[in-house]
């Protein structure tokens, strides 16, 4: 039985700890649960691990806006209290308190 606590929670602002951008996270995965071919184009002297938690972000980075899918190992909490400029935040996320955003929505 997979036993898996996801570090970081939904709503709250993250940012990868190689590449420069932050983010949302709006779902995790309890272990890697993308395509192989993901997988495979990620250098092999970079690949994550698959049995960890992986984190589906509303990212931004100073160009563009975007969908990223991030493994736990390359997430740091962002504690910057700049909020997300991200164009589909409203429709998941209410208020920012400067580290998280309320959902918008009650989970089951």
């Amino acid at each position: 039985m997979l036993r898996t606590r996801a570090k970081y929670n939904l709503g709250q602002v993250v940012r990868h700890r190689k590449h420069p951008f932050r983010g949302v996270v709006f779902d995790v995965d309890p272990e890697f649960e993308n395509t192989e071919e993901w997988y495979e184009a990620i250098p092999e002297d970079s690949r994550p691990v698959r049995d960890q938690p992986f984190y589906h972000l509303l990212a931004e980075n100073d160009q563009t806006y975007y969908v990223a899918y991030v493994s736990e190992q390359n997430l740091v909490a962002d504690y910057s209290g700049e909020p997300i400029s991200h164009p589909d935040l409203p429709e998941m996320f209410d208020q920012f308190d400067g580290a998280a955003y309320a959902l918008q929505y009650q989970l089951n």
